[in-house]
């Protein structure tokens, strides 16, 4: 199969899909990492060791709370289905215990919880499409961890769209995963002390 691989989104959503979908994903060999998005697919980079190291942490934290729970916390590459015309890979993804109809082969259907990790090639994918396509798949709540800016958006769904919800104190207590808790500060005291302040970067 002939298919047409995209680095970048354009910085608007398409208006009207692509022309793949799951069935055409499914065809792809393992390697390059891809996605498929409102049918057009997108190359996935191999991450830089800032990306990984934060992934790292934040997975702990995520699978910490699936030891709890009884619930299900999962890293990259793992292909969440979402529509016909999007299969996607989240950096870190959450699955309630009550949902866990959802974890088959892949994940069919949408997460508790999603985190994309920004990077320079992933950023309008991340923000712009992907946004859209969580809330529109059913996404609970969605992070958006912006390395190089230190900041995490955290993101809830009000059942149609997203709103953003700034965090108390430093804390973030996630109002879909009540038991998943982060100490913002101290999470970005650790980045700094692997990788330096970001005035180094």
């Amino acid at each position: 199969m002939s298919v047409t691989l995209l680095d970048q989104p354009p910085p608007t959503l398409h208006r009207n899909l692509g022309p793949y979908r799951r069935a055409d994903h499914a065809g792809l060999p393992n390697e390059p990492r891809c996605e498929l998005i409102y049918g057009h697919f997108y190359l996935s980079p191999s991450p830089v060791p800032l990306h990984q190291y934060l992934a790292l942490r934040l997975g702990r934290l995520l699978d910490d709370v699936a030891e709890r729970t009884g619930g299900l916390a999962l890293v990259a590459p793992m292909d969440v289905h979402l529509a016909p015309h999007s299969v996607v890979q989240p950096d870190l993804l959450y699955v309630s215990p009550n949902r866990g109809q959802i974890v088959q082969a892949w994940i069919e259907g949408a997460p508790d919880l999603a985190v994309e990790i920004l990077s320079p090639s992933t950023a309008s994918r991340d923000q712009v499409h992907k946004l859209n396509l969580y809330a529109e798949a059913g996404v609970a709540e969605y992070w958006i961890v912006d390395p190089a800016g230190r900041h995490i958006a955290f993101l809830v769904s009000d059942g149609t769209a997203f709103t953003v919800h700034p965090p108390e104190s430093g804390r973030w207590r996630s109002p879909v995963v009540p038991e998943v808790e982060l100490d913002i500060d101290g999470f970005w005291a650790a980045v700094e002390r692997k990788f330096g302040p970001l005035s180094d970067r």
